[in-house]
């Protein structure tokens, strides 16, 4: 009986991504230009604050203008940038959207070597590490090292961008985008980055979710590979349940990430465990005892 499961659930898994994958149209010549206006706003942003003022320009303002609200809101904005609620998020939608979801994990790959690998070339001080504790707000833990880029900026603008790419409606991509740049602000808010780091980290972010779609389309395959999707999945499954133990720092963001890791265990448990148990129910009674 197990083996007959097992086999009707790798059947009901591949029909269930390949009518997912015909939901989704492989390139969109609108959302990629979303994407690369945005990047391309970043880049010139980021050079005119280093170039015009120095690595340091507008920490001190917008951080004590982030000041004026409250610390949990900071805080909750943050964590959008936290690479463990990027896959929960996913979760929600991996599914039914296995395109998106491919563009994502494609996405996530380049965007980890920019930022990984700029992160140790440069190995930039953080504010906490160059300013009195004093002299601004810091919110959570006091990072030090590390600063270019910022990590959660490029997790944001990664996350968000690949939904930019394939949303349908301009309105959407505005709430996505914006959502991006909040997130990017916030590690300015908590104090742990100056804007430079943001304005690097939201275009490098932004790219690598243009070149992740644009790569998914032209190598459009695994997305409807059970086996690839399977991997991720079980990843994705991991990091959210570390979302019910572990805030990342960030105490008031504890209650939404947590309820955000049942949320998205909830959903994988139903789709990928309990709806195809119960069709296989349904198709064995169908079907009558064997002969």
């Amino acid at each position: 009986m197990h083996t007959d499961f097992i086999a009707f659930w790798t059947q009901d898994l591949r029909k269930c991504l390949e009518s997912g994958a015909a939901r989704t149209p492989l390139a969109s010549t609108s959302g990629a230009a979303w994407l690369v206006r945005w990047a391309g706003v970043c880049l010139i942003v980021g050079l005119t604050l280093y170039l015009g003022v120095g690595y340091d320009a507008g920490f001190i303002r917008i951080n004590a203008a982030a000041a004026a609200y409250p610390d949990w809101l900071w805080q909750c904005l943050t964590v959008l940038g936290d690479e463990r609620v990027a896959f929960a998020l996913a979760l929600l939608f991996a599914l039914r959207y296995p395109r998106v979801f491919w563009a994502l994990i494609l996405a996530a790959l380049i965007a980890a070597v920019y930022s990984r690998g700029f992160k140790a070339l440069f190995d930039a001080t953080r504010p906490p590490g160059v300013l009195a504790a004093d002299t601004f707000n810091l919110i959570g833990p006091g990072h030090t090292r590390a600063s270019f880029p910022s990590g959660h900026s490029v997790t944001a603008a990664v996350f968000f961008g690949v939904l930019i790419y394939f949303a349908r409606w301009t309105a959407l991509r505005a709430l996505f985008l914006t959502l991006a740049v909040l997130a990017g602000l916030s590690r300015v808010a908590v104090g742990v980055h100056w804007p430079v780091d943001v304005a690097a980290g939201l275009f490098g972010g932004a790219l690598a979710a243009w070149l992740g779609a644009v790569l998914a389309a032209r190598w459009s395959g695994p997305a409807t590979n059970q086996w690839v999707h399977v991997a991720v999945v079980s990843l994705a499954v991991i990091l959210a349940v570390t979302l019910l133990f572990d805030d990342g720092g960030y105490s008031a963001a504890a209650t939404p990430l947590a309820i955000l890791g049942v949320l998205a265990l909830g959903v994988a448990g139903v789709q990928y465990l309990l709806r195809p148990w119960l069709s296989y129910r349904r198709a064995v009674k169908t079907a009558g005892p064997r002969p």
